[in-house]
């Protein structure tokens, strides 16, 4: 593993905040408050909604962009291996649909991947070096 540069100034605590945009906010808004468990942090106007859970940080823009999403994907960080498979049992009785079943890598880390009703792409994932950290 790579060392700490010395110059930095403190370490930090990882991403802790993405802003996602979406073109149906009611769809987005019911998957991650109603499916995901986030909370309403704050809703300035019917464009824009600010999420949390735990010590994340979740922005939903309403935009236009081209298909597939706004970015490549996220990872969702998961404390144990086992937990990426009751994940994948949770979703998949929820209806949802996987890009990539359950598997372990050959780093060590157990993830599988799924799409948001906006087309993002999460990978849902247990990776040791920073999972053991948490």
């Amino acid at each position: 593993m790579t060392e700490r540069p010395p110059e930095l100034p403190s370490e930090t605590l990882g991403i802790r905040h993405i802003a996602l945009k979406v073109k149906d906010m009611a769809a987005a808004e019911r998957f991650y408050v109603g499916v995901l468990g986030f909370t309403v942090e704050w809703r300035p106007d019917p464009d824009n909604l600010y999420l949390a859970k735990d010590k994340d940080s979740l922005a939903l823009h309403t935009a236009q962009f081209s298909e597939g999403g706004s970015l490549d994907h996220f990872g969702i960080m998961l404390k144990k291996a086992q937990d990426v498979d009751a994940w994948a049992e949770y979703l998949k009785k929820k209806g949802f649909k996987f890009e990539k079943e359950p598997k372990t890598h050959r780093d060590g880390a157990r993830s599988f991947y799924m799409r948001d009703p906006e087309g993002n792409l999460i990978q849902f994932i247990h990776h040791p070096p920073i999972a053991d950290d948490c």
